[in-house]
């Protein structure tokens, strides 16, 4: 069964239970209170006419009196204490009350008797008769306008539930068209974008913020990672293809020269296993740095803590000093702290040493300060720079500035790329400045915790 007619199902038959559940009690209630009310007047009659029978007992003969308060549909019994009728006086509709059982009670009491499939409202009061013996003076009334009225009242719930049922209907119907529509429309994105192949969003309306939107939004949200996930794995395919081709064709050239002229020329075997040795780092490392592109932000495992900038830059110069035995120069005139993941932003400072080195034979220059916006870091070459045309593009993967030299150095054009990447996720801002001819700054700028 579909979930919309379930819905409709369900708050149809559960708004009509709980109707009839409301409108039985509502006609037990009146019933109830309709009964107690028509013993109590029997009960006020039945005292009622004791008073007058014994003030009235020297002036007009008890039987007359009585027959003179006779119910219209009832009967007055007088009973001895051997629950014998001494007098019966019926009104001419009800004549047969006459040849009903004879009960004595002994205390004053009120209740209802069934006799013939009638129901009748009894109250029974002990009274001394004209004899002096004490007598039961019971008085018999017909509920049969009670049974009628509330015979009316059932028919009257009945067509009421029957007519309200009309309304529940259509309203379930419509409550469970609006609650299944979202999933309905995200039954019938997911089957467009398993038939398309292209990855659809929901139209979400801005007026709501229930838990259907909330659903709505969760599933746009999803299908914005899995489309990011996906577009990450489609580059990568295409960026490891790219980037391979060319160190795989000269490992195999190198190797097939090997094969063939290897053993007989020494020089050429030394040759071929540099290039294939350099091939095989190159390799590597664009390998390592494809694989975290194709990460996403989420799997970076970022454990971000108060750091001293100072001593991180220090550190991360010393090593990369002794590495390529190039001069580096520190200038931090204070202590900075920032807040960040320590081992993203050490891979953030070589990746622009590491830039600077390959494109400027001087000295570095790394600043460490802070101002309004935070702590920064500053990596200043003074290299061949970048133009103003392509400083905007130096960020875009596999671009090279300088193409001549960037296969000689080993250069992918992917660590400008990555840099953002991890910029992006440590949550730092990257800054770019370049003077063609004249050298590149590169800032990062950390935000406070």
């Amino acid at each position: 069964m579909r979930l919309s007619n379930k819905i409709h199902l369900y708050s149809s038959v559960m708004f009509v239970l709980l109707l009839v559940l409301v409108l039985l009690f509502i006609y037990m209630l009146f019933s109830r209170q309709t009964l107690n009310s028509e013993l109590d007047k029997i009960k006020l009659t039945t005292e009622n006419i004791a008073a007058n029978v014994t003030r009235s007992a020297d002036m007009i003969s008890p039987k007359d009196l009585l027959r003179a308060y006779v119910p219209v549909n009832g009967m007055i019994r007088i009973v001895d204490q051997e629950a014998r009728s001494l007098f019966v006086v019926t009104s001419p509709s009800e004549a047969e009350l006459s040849q009903s059982p004879v009960t004595r009670y002994p205390e004053q009491s009120s209740l209802v008797v069934s006799y013939k499939g009638h129901k009748y409202a009894l109250a029974s009061i002990p009274l001394i008769w004209v004899d002096g013996q004490v007598v039961n003076l019971q008085v018999t009334e017909s509920l049969q306008t009670m049974e009628s009225n509330l015979k009316l009242l059932r028919n009257v719930l009945i067509l009421v539930t029957l007519l309200a049922a009309v309304p529940v209907f259509l309203s379930g119907r419509l409550l469970s068209n609006l609650i299944s529509r979202p999933i309905s429309s995200m039954i019938g994105t997911m089957r467009e974008i398993r038939a398309s192949g292209r990855f659809k969003r929901l139209e979400l309306p801005k007026r709501s913020k229930d838990e259907l939107y909330e659903m709505g939004k969760t599933f746009n949200q999803m299908i914005e990672l899995l489309e990011t996930h996906f577009e990450k794995q489609e580059q990568f395919v295409a960026n490891a293809s790219h980037e391979l081709k060319t160190p795989l064709t000269v490992i195999e050239s190198y190797a097939s020269l090997l094969k063939r002229r290897g053993l007989e020329q020494p020089d050429l075997f030394v040759e071929s296993v540099d290039a294939i040795h350099s091939e095989a780092v190159r390799m590597r490392e664009l390998t390592q740095q494809l694989l975290l592109l194709a990460k996403h932000d989420e799997q970076w495992n970022l454990h971000k803590e108060e750091l001293d900038l100072k001593k991180l830059v220090s550190s991360s110069a010393k090593a990369f000093q002794n590495a390529y035995g190039r001069v580096i120069e520190i200038i931090a005139p204070q202590a900075v702290s920032g807040y960040s993941d320590e081992k993203k932003l050490k891979q953030l400072i070589f990746i622009f040493l590491d830039n600077a080195r390959k494109y400027s034979e001087d000295k570095i220059v790394l600043y460490v300060g802070r101002t309004t916006n935070g702590a920064y870091i500053r990596i200043e070459d003074r290299g061949i720079g970048i133009p103003k045309n392509e400083l905007e593009k130096v960020f875009d993967r596999f671009y090279r500035v300088d193409k001549s030299r960037s296969r000689k150095d080993g250069s992918a054009g992917l660590g400008l790329s990555l840099a953002k990447e991890i910029a992006e996720a440590i949550g730092a801002r990257l800054e770019l400045d370049s003077l063609e001819g004249a050298g590149t700054t590169a800032t990062l700028i950390l935000p406070d915790k």
